[in-house]
């Protein structure tokens, strides 16, 4: 008679081969994990992301699984629903213009209140359950954003929006100085402004100046879309990947929740910041699989191409010396110059013609009015 086979046998098969899918996950991360390794990566932390627990509790647990993979983390939040909750607990109406929070004197000390009191030290505790990583601070300490009052564009019109900034200046020296020790800083989104008021600014648009004052590898921004849509409400067909030039022609179309969030993208880009992504935060570990996967999920806008530089005439020489030369335009630092809304282009200058996306028009699915501005 034959022996039985021994117990547990195929479990520990069934088991193994599970822990064999797994190194295929890995393996896949490992060239991401060496491209980004000492890279910083700014987050903008906001929509639903900050209202499931489950997803807070997943966003955490990403912040923190970079800070081990080596890189230099930034985290900037909003507090939109956080807002709008606690003024309607005081029966105050929340108005939006142009996807931004019309801010008087009495909502600023609401706004300044909710972000920097309550929803600074939520997130700062989330990440702090894994370790002792996180440190909170707001846009007003040691002067990290200068901001200077802004108005919306509604149909065409500029509309006073109160209390709301653009951040012109960053002093980063502060957020620098955490990252080198080994902290991942939480940034509340109020700055300082050039009056010496203080001002609620868009955090779409601080994560943008940050990171490209802090010369970061990536923008990212979490919001509750799946990112750019080709053809929306026709088609929920995303774009996953367009220029700066592109988007920039794009914007007019978009809706008025999601324009800030799209301005920000060409801040960082035009700024220096190579990537700039749009996530959809209702996705557990979207940071995750935007990072160490190869497809990435979301919308990513790049740098428009250099243009190539035809090179200088060279003398005469022997056929049998005779030289190709290519010469192709250095990427340098762009300079960025403001315009209305806050969209910068480089040296105040707007892109020149590019090819456009596949499809002929596009706009972007419409974002919580809570969800696209503070």
């Amino acid at each position: 008679m034959s022996a039985a086979p021994a117990p547990g046998r195929p479990a520990t098969l069934v088991r193994g081969h599970a822990a064999l899918a797994k190194t295929q996950v890995l393996i896949e991360a490992l060239p991401w994990l060496s491209r980004f390794h000492g890279a910083t990566i700014v987050i903008k932390y906001g929509g639903h992301a900050m209202k499931d627990p489950a997803l807070r509790e997943a966003f955490a647990a990403d912040v923190v699984f970079l800070r081990y993979a080596g890189l230099r983390v930034v985290v900037v939040h909003g507090g939109g629903p956080q807002i709008t909750a606690h003024l309607n607990r005081l029966g105050v109406e929340s108005v939006f213009a142009g996807g931004l929070r019309v801010t008087t004197p009495e909502t600023m000390e609401i706004v300044r209140m909710v972000l920097v009191g309550q929803v600074n030290r939520d997130v700062v505790g989330l990440v702090n359950n894994h370790g002792p990583f996180a440190v909170g601070l707001s846009g007003e300490d040691a002067n990290l954003f200068t901001a200077r009052r802004r108005s919306a564009i509604v149909d065409g019109e500029e509309v006073d929006i109160g209390l709301v900034g653009d951040v012109v200046e960053v002093a980063p020296e502060t957020v620098t100085a955490l990252l080198d020790s080994g902290k991942v800083p939480v940034v509340a989104t109020v700055a300082r402004g050039i009056d010496g008021g203080v001002y609620n600014v868009n955090a779409d648009t601080a994560a943008a100046a940050l990171a490209a004052a802090l010369g970061a590898a990536k923008l990212v921004i979490l919001t509750d879309v799946e990112g750019l849509y080709a053809d929306w409400p026709h088609s929920d067909e995303v774009i996953s990947e367009l220029t700066a030039g592109e988007l920039a022609d794009l914007l007019p179309t978009l809706a008025s929740g999601m324009i800030p969030k799209m301005e920000a993208c060409l801040r960082a880009v035009h700024g220096g910041v190579p990537q700039a992504h749009v996530l959809d935060g209702r996705v557990a570990h979207a940071v995750l699989l935007e990072v160490f996967t190869d497809d990435g999920i979301g919308t990513l806008i790049t740098p428009d191409a250099a243009p190539a530089v035809a090179a200088p005439a060279q003398p005469a020489r022997p056929a049998t010396a005779a030289t190709a030369v290519d010469g192709t335009a250095a990427a340098g630092t762009v300079l960025a110059g403001s315009v209305p809304g806050g969209l910068a282009v480089p040296n105040g200058v707007p892109d020149g013609p590019v090819t456009g996306p596949s499809t002929p028009t596009s706009a972007v699915g419409a974002d919580p009015a809570t969800g696209g501005a503070l």
